[in-house]
């Protein structure tokens, strides 16, 4: 009697298990489907994204310079807040003035330098065919040396051919490539106006903004986590920008400071261009690399070449290990191999406007899913979503009764 009537309980057990109306098997079904319409929901936000995303980079980069002169406005309109005069000293002519600053000093630089870096850009563009001409007939030289090792003719006359034709492969990509970047500064000029325009609105109008946003959050624990959010997310981009903003001014300067030393021809230019480029995470300081190096190679010497590369190499290894820490002073939480996923993904999706914006949408996503957690009080996405198999505790049961019969 007792072995049929642990039978029958197991059978029972089993019919539980496959039963479609048990919360097993309904929490399973759950998050299947949250699952794909998160999927479709993803899907369709990056096709959107992507379709408007020279759009959302000139926004981007209106909202990071709102960024930059932030800290200048709230520096002068501090005296006045603090003597409540802020009537005096409003918010509009604050940035007005912080307008007036900021652009006078980038309007003096620009005047100081951009005669040096056009008259060095003109000799660059005037000597790259010369450059090209002279590699190939290194890569030249290199083949004829094969001789001496008694290779077959033939084999020469196509180790020849190829090397040839690498040469002048190489003569028109540079030409391409300082073509194709001409035409895109020139395409972007445009966004010299509109970009600062667009910032000026958004240091105007932030407490409108927040404050909107906020209203669409019931009062109480929404509307204070929406807060705390909003808090996360703006010391998140302002540290990025931040940091953004002092490595490009360094690395500019250190660059330019070691090409001069090296005796490196354009040091000016190539150092404003690893400035320029710091803003583009880890596609920017390789192209500096390899354009720099090649430089060297071509109109210097080969170990003047390598000099260069250890050089920024080791520049490398301090500023992303030593200096950029610093900076950021833990404004972005993520993990160098995210950064460089991200980087890389942004680069598949958007090209370089995705790998200028990978890791600001990556650390706010990091945010979002913070308070995710947070507001829900669960240690993971999924904790608590599939409930606990009430047929393990039938079964112990079962097996106790089974025992005590």
């Amino acid at each position: 009697m007792a072995e049929k009537s642990v039978q029958e309980k197991g059978q029972q057990v089993r019919r539980i298990q496959l039963d479609p109306s048990s919360p097993p098997f309904r929490s399973i079904v759950r998050v299947v489907l949250t699952l794909l319409i998160l999927s479709a929901l993803f899907a369709g936000t990056a096709y959107l994204l992507f379709s408007i995303r020279s759009l959302i980079f000139m926004i981007i980069l209106s909202i990071f310079l709102a960024y930059l002169i932030d800290p200048l406005v709230r520096l002068i309109r501090r005296p006045f807040k603090e003597r409540n005069l802020e009537r005096i000293m409003p918010r509009s002519f604050a940035i007005a003035i912080a307008y007036v600053i900021v652009f006078s000093v980038l309007g003096f630089a620009i005047s100081y330098l951009a005669p040096r870096v056009t008259d060095q850009a003109r000799q660059f563009a005037t000597n790259v065919p010369a450059y090209a001409k002279s590699a190939q007939e290194s890569l030249t030289r290199l083949a004829t040396r094969y001789e001496n090792y008694r290779i077959p003719k033939e084999f020469q006359e196509k180790i020849t051919e190829k090397i040839n034709e690498l040469g002048v492969s190489l003569a028109e990509s540079i030409t391409t490539i300082l073509g194709e970047v001409a035409i895109g500064i020139i395409s972007y000029l445009p966004w010299l106006i509109l970009v600062p325009i667009l910032s000026f609105f958004f240091l105007k109008d932030i407490p409108l903004f927040r404050a909107s946003f906020l209203k669409a959050f019931p009062p109480g624990h929404w509307r204070a986590r929406a807060e705390l959010f909003l808090a996360d997310v703006n010391s998140t981009l302002a540290a990025y920008t931040r940091a953004q903003m002092i490595s490009c001014v360094l690395i500019g300067t250190v660059c330019t400071a070691g090409f001069y030393l090296f005796g490196l021809n354009y040091a000016l230019l190539l150092g404003i261009i690893a400035g320029i480029l710091e803003f583009i995470p880890l596609i920017g300081p390789l192209t500096i690399g390899l354009t720099a190096t090649t430089v060297a190679a071509v109109s210097v010497s080969p170990w003047k070449a390598l000099n260069v590369a250890i050089f920024l190499v080791v520049l490398r290894i301090i500023h992303d290990y030593v200096t950029y820490p610093r900076i950021v002073r833990g404004g972005i939480h993520l993990h160098p191999l995210a950064i460089i996923i991200s980087v890389l993904a942004g680069e598949q999706i958007a090209g370089i406007a995705g790998v200028f914006l990978s890791i600001p949408i990556v650390a706010i996503v990091t945010v979002i899913y913070k308070h995710v957690l947070a507001h829900s009080g669960l240690t993971g996405l999924f904790a608590g979503w599939i409930q606990p198999r009430p047929t393990l505790v039938e079964a112990g049961t079962i097996t106790d009764e089974a025992k005590s019969e």
